[in-house]
């Protein structure tokens, strides 16, 4: 093998890390709206992520069977849908469910794991235990070729482009709405927030929504790079958590760091070790480094009572 070769090869393992930093970026950014920034731990979360894969496929079985023309332009559409679909899910769960135990972290952490047991039981009745893919539109096929020896793919370009989309866009909400306001003044100081007139109990509602709802558009960007099955969702949750916890529990910007450090890491060393090998060096590398740093890269302050 050439120098020219490796060199090659190591371009589109960086790549592959690109791919996998945008879906565990796009869980991250979910689990760091609802677990850094309301201090809820969401076993369930990676359920959500499988509930915006299979809008997906059922937006593409739909088009497939009544609208056919509609087969090159349906994806963009489906990705809101299944935004739209996570977010309702999301907001009806804490409704029902988590409203009831804030400050009952270990109480939370069951009860979102029945939650994750019970959704992973509806998708198998629903869609079969077999994994199943959506029809991809032409334009999300094939691959884009820099120079030669080098086929970067073009659903892998889309999934990074989605990825920088939604992250500005969750950045912005954080930092230049209303809601980002209300959330950060109630991460703060709760009590002032509600002396301020500061409903947070809705503010806790919605922004448990729209992590569910982040998780969503993880689920719709991981159908182009893999099929969706009843357990899809949960072989990330781990991992999720691992970003968050790695780049500090309340920091977003922490958030993009540590899924990009994480998936650069495990992609590159999977070149040169095997792939169970690569994960443990990745892991151990996070925990040394966790425990020199405790508070995770971007130290941010989590919320009081």
């Amino acid at each position: 093998m050439t120098l020219n070769d490796m060199f090659n090869i190591g371009l589109m393992q960086g790549f592959a890390g690109l791919s996998l930093f945008s879906v565990l970026l796009l869980m991250g950014l979910g689990l760091a709206i609802i677990f850094g920034q309301m201090g809820v731990i969401n076993m369930a979360h990676g359920e959500f992520m499988t509930i915006g894969a299979y809008t997906i496929y059922m937006a593409s079985t739909l088009v497939d069977s009544y609208a056919p023309g509609l087969r090159q332009s349906y994806f963009l559409f489906a990705i809101v849908a299944a935004f739209g679909l996570a977010f309702a899910l999301g907001w009806l769960a804490e409704w029902a469910l988590i409203r009831h135990l804030y400050k009952r972290p270990l109480d939370t952490l069951l009860a979102t794991w029945g939650l994750s047991l019970g959704m992973q039981q509806v998708f198998r009745s629903t869609f079969g235990p077999k994994e199943v893919s959506p029809t991809v539109p032409d334009w999300l096929m094939g691959s884009w070729v820099p120079f030669e020896g080098v086929d970067i793919p073009i659903n892998g370009l889309f999934v990074m482009g989605l990825t920088l989309l939604v992250t500005a866009l969750v950045m912005l909400a954080m930092y230049r709405s209303r809601w980002g306001l209300r959330v950060r003044a109630t991460v703060s100081n709760r009590m002032m927030a509600n002396a301020i007139g500061i409903d947070t109990r809705r503010t806790d509602r919605l922004t448990f929504a729209i992590g569910c709802g982040v998780a969503g558009i993880a689920g719709a960007a991981f159908t182009t790079i893999g099929s969706t099955g009843p357990t899809s969702g949960s072989l990330y949750i781990v991992d999720a958590f691992l970003v968050v916890t790695f780049g500090g529990a309340a920091s977003l910007l922490g958030t993009v760091a540590s899924a990009f450090g994480i998936a650069q890491t495990q992609s590159i060393s999977e070149f040169f070790l095997t792939g169970s090998m690569a994960r443990v060096l990745t892991l151990l590398i996070v925990v040394v480094i966790l425990m020199l740093r405790p508070q995770g890269l971007f130290a941010s302050k989590v919320r009081k009572a």
